[in-house]
């Protein structure tokens, strides 16, 4: 039975590979999240850094104080009026690429906070790459997220920004 030469190449220890799918791993394997919590989902958020969750295994334990240190934002709970100005200059001053997920049904879609002090959607201030849904969502959820963040940053999905840009239409 003769081996095919990838299989050959593999037993001498020659490993092949393109310099893109070692990007996409070096990047899905080190998403540093900036810190941006906002109400009760912060709690979760905080609890998915204790051993019992365990984020440091995806390599993002290193919640970034700076954004220019980070290329996550996590937005946790209801966005207000006056902080949305804020949110979106961090964001602007994170590296690119950056993501962002929304965490709960307050930063999703307003929640139970239908009024004019809240934002109905942080994707009307951030474009959000995935959406985690809960009132409020349990850190097994906000794992599950960035599990899916890094599904589509190795299967070199762009961010939602990139996508906006590439159809012409605007970043918020």
């Amino acid at each position: 039975m003769g081996l095919n030469s990838t299989q050959e190449e593999a037993e001498r220890g020659i490993l092949l590979t393109t310099v893109d799918k070692v990007t996409r791993w070096a990047q899905k394997s080190s998403v540093w999240p900036a810190t941006f919590g906002l109400a009760c989902c912060a709690i979760e958020m905080m609890s998915v850094t204790s051993s019992r969750y365990d984020i440091a295994q995806f390599g993002s334990e290193a919640f970034r104080a700076s954004p220019r240190q980070a290329d996550l934002m996590i937005v946790a709970g209801r966005v207000s009026q006056k902080m949305a100005p804020v949110l979106r200059t961090i964001w602007e001053q994170m590296p690119e690429p950056k993501w962002v997920i929304s965490m709960g049904a307050c930063a999703s879609s307003g929640g139970v906070f239908d009024n004019y002090a809240i934002i109905q959607g942080v994707d009307h201030v951030v474009p959000v790459d995935v959406y985690v849904p809960g009132c409020p969502p349990t850190p097994d959820a906000l794992l599950f997220g960035v599990l899916k963040l890094r599904e589509k940053i190795q299967q070199g999905i762009p961010p939602k920004y990139q996508q906006l840009a590439a159809q012409g239409g605007s970043s918020s």
